[in-house]
């Protein structure tokens, strides 16, 4: 049995390191290697991304595409006027898609047989090379999943709190992940009155703000938010990514929610620097 699983793995690696070496030759991709994907007039082709496009190339005329949604790429052959026979049995030319992380190439054919021809692709990473990642931020997939991580976690016994207006407004807990911080936030409206979400600010405020009309406010963007809820009845949370910011201890970074009009309700939570750098890890 056990030089049954030996022989096996041995079998296994030496067909990955073939595959890997007919993909890769000398730094380059190989056409021949590149998988065929058939279309043919009047049937659209979707490669469907795991992450945001960041770019899409069609190296020729016989094709045009646009990106309907950030993480598809929709494809349509273009017949010329002489007409498209010639195109049978030939390549059409190569599609480049490039997301966050990786970049992933295909060879595309014109098919007149219809049951060849493919309407969606999913983009599957023996098909992918990647990209300089460590020059590269988190994706949208990757702050996505640490978001999650953080709705599972339990609030913190001294997490910051705030109220007003029959609502009642706590941070449950910060998190840090390589340059990002992750804000947890949670609300709770205890009025009959729905809440209708006009926009979230984070600013960098000082700690005592007097009635002068010339304060100085630093105002800083999210990168991502897990939820785009625009309104509640009775409770709210939500999760914000930040670049790594920083801010000296006589300032705050203020956290409002505002309401839509007319009722315009508005509630603020201050965190202090001592409680980002006192941020948990995911």
């Amino acid at each position: 049995m056990k030089k049954t699983l030996i022989f096996l793995s041995m079998i296994i690696l030496l067909a990955l390191n073939g595959y890997s070496q007919g993909k890769i030759k000398d730094g380059t991709l190989q056409k021949s290697k590149l998988e065929k994907i058939y279309i043919t007039e009047g049937v659209s082709l979707h490669f469907v991304s795991p992450e945001p496009i960041q770019y899409a190339d069609i190296s020729t005329k016989s094709m045009k595409g646009d990106l309907p949604v950030k993480n598809v790429l929709r494809l349509k052959f273009i017949p010329d006027s002489g007409g498209h026979y010639g195109f049978v049995n030939r390549s059409l030319g190569i599609v480049t898609i490039v997301g966050e992380k990786f970049i992933a190439q295909y060879d595309i054919w014109y098919s007149q047989n219809e049951e060849s021809v493919q309407t969606q692709i999913e983009i599957l990473p023996k098909n992918t090379n990647p990209l300089n990642v460590a020059t590269i931020p988190l994706s949208q997939n990757d702050l996505h999943a640490y978001a999650l991580q953080a709705l599972k976690k339990s609030t913190k016994t001294h997490a910051v709190r705030s109220a007003a207006y029959g609502l009642e407004a706590q941070v449950n807990n910060i998190y840090t992940v390589d340059d990002y911080v992750f804000i947890d936030v949670s609300y709770t409206n205890s009025t009959n009155l729905k809440y209708d979400v006009d926009e979230f600010r984070f600013k960098i405020d000082d700690k005592r703000i007097t009635k002068a009309t010339n304060v100085q406010s630093v105002e800083v963007k999210p990168v991502f938010q897990l939820y785009d809820k625009t309104a509640f009845k009775r409770q709210y949370r939500n999760i914000f990514a930040f670049k790594k910011f920083t801010f000296p201890d006589n300032k705050v970074l203020a956290i409002e929610l505002t309401e839509k009009q007319i009722s315009g309700r508005v509630i603020t939570l201050q965190l202090d620097y001592s409680d980002v750098l006192n941020a948990d890890t995911l």
